[in-house]
């Protein structure tokens, strides 16, 4: 590995953890009280699994956003590809802001169907510039897809 490459990974690995940290932080305002009292389907695991794996998306992502990057932000693809990434990244930290920190189920369910979409992408245009780091972002996009059921089953059984 290059330096630079490791430059870019440690980056985007911190970027990643950064926006997953402010997330958590409005998670932590629903997750005490709001939380538990709603009904929630039977395929809902419990609530320690969410930070290690949170953690381990974010890895990757970064990872994979680093890897991307190295290739050199001067070409168009791997500015294409980067701003998909950071426009998902935006609406991951959205979801939190509204599912725990506004309690808001449903605009949280249009947010992550929005996040799926554009991460979609995002993983179309880094298969453009590296397969690796589109295959790294397929944890993620299955674990989104999780939670968009999820999110949609809260909705649904506490409306």
């Amino acid at each position: 590995m290059t330096a630079k490459l490791f430059i870019r990974i440690s980056l985007a690995i911190g970027a990643s953890l950064f926006i997953g940290f402010m997330g958590s932080l409005a998670t932590q305002e629903g997750i005490v009280e709001w939380y538990p009292s709603l009904v929630k389907p039977w395929f809902n695991p419990p609530n320690w699994i969410f930070g290690p794996v949170w953690i381990v998306m974010y890895i990757l992502m970064g990872i994979a956003a680093g890897i991307v990057w190295s290739k050199g932000f001067y070409h168009k693809w791997v500015q294409t590809a980067l701003y998909h990434f950071g426009f998902q990244l935006l609406l991951n930290a959205a979801w939190s802001l509204l599912f725990f920190g506004l309690k808001e189920p449903l605009w949280a369910l249009i947010d992550i169907t929005a996040l799926f979409i554009v991460l979609l992408l995002t993983i179309k245009w880094f298969r453009v510039v590296n397969n690796t780091a589109a295959y790294l972002l397929i944890p993620y996009a299955v674990w989104v897809l999780f939670a968009a059921i999820l999110n949609f089953e809260i909705w649904w059984l506490n409306s």
